[in-house]
């Protein structure tokens, strides 16, 4: 990884931080989220996954203004992707332990953009 990419890592990661702190409080049964990213491709790369407790919890949600609330975020440190829609997914605990036994790097694997 080239410092310029730590850099860029360590600022999507605190603006990432802000995003979950929010959607803690504002969206029932929103648990975590992390990004996956390859710096070759960035930031056409980039995918957020939000994750929820349960899929009903998921369901309720209003999964365009947590979109909104990661875009702006990361627009903050200038990261700016030309396809929005393709940046957030969303899963829940519930569907990885249905599908993957609770592995997540398993998981996680289905959403890496190649």
């Amino acid at each position: 990884m080239r410092k310029t990419d730590k850099k860029t890592e360590n600022a999507i990661r605190l603006a990432l931080t802000e995003a979950c702190e929010i959607a803690l409080t504002r969206y029932p049964g929103f648990e975590w989220l992390t990004h996956l990213v390859d710096y070759n491709r960035f930031p056409e790369s980039l995918t957020v996954v939000c994750v929820f407790d349960t899929t009903a919890n998921l369901a309720k949600t209003d999964q365009q203004a947590l979109s909104t609330l990661i875009q702006d975020k990361l627009a903050a440190i200038e990261i700016r992707v030309k396809n929005p829609r393709r940046l957030v997914r969303f899963d829940s605990e519930e569907s990885c332990l249905a599908q993957h036994e609770g592995r997540w790097q398993e998981r996680l694997s289905r959403f890496t953009v190649h």
